[in-house]
């Protein structure tokens, strides 16, 4: 299991790294009314492991925060991720 850590980390940087720049532009591109970001790609980088990250900065830059679709979704996404990984854990060892 051990050489799976590494790529499996690895990826989740880079998605965390890509949910959070997206979020950012699409800020930006909301205060300067340029070219926006789907809500749909949002919710899928979401879905691709960027969920923390992303909820963590529209908190943080209070981008989509009156959006239930954001503020409630995304937590119940990251629910979602959690237990899978615990589901995991159990059936293959710590990780």
């Amino acid at each position: 299991m051990e050489l799976y850590i590494k790529p499996a980390l690895i990826y989740l940087l880079f998605i965390s790294l890509l949910s959070a720049a997206v979020c950012i532009y699409d800020k930006l591109s909301a205060k300067r009314n340029g070219r926006r970001i789907s809500e749909r790609s949002l919710i899928i980088l979401c879905l691709l492991g960027g969920s923390v990250v992303m909820y963590t900065v529209m908190r943080i830059i209070r981008h989509k925060t009156r959006h239930n679709k954001f503020m409630i979704g995304i937590p119940i996404i990251i629910v979602f991720q959690v237990a899978i990984l615990l589901t995991i854990a159990k059936f293959y060892g710590n990780f």
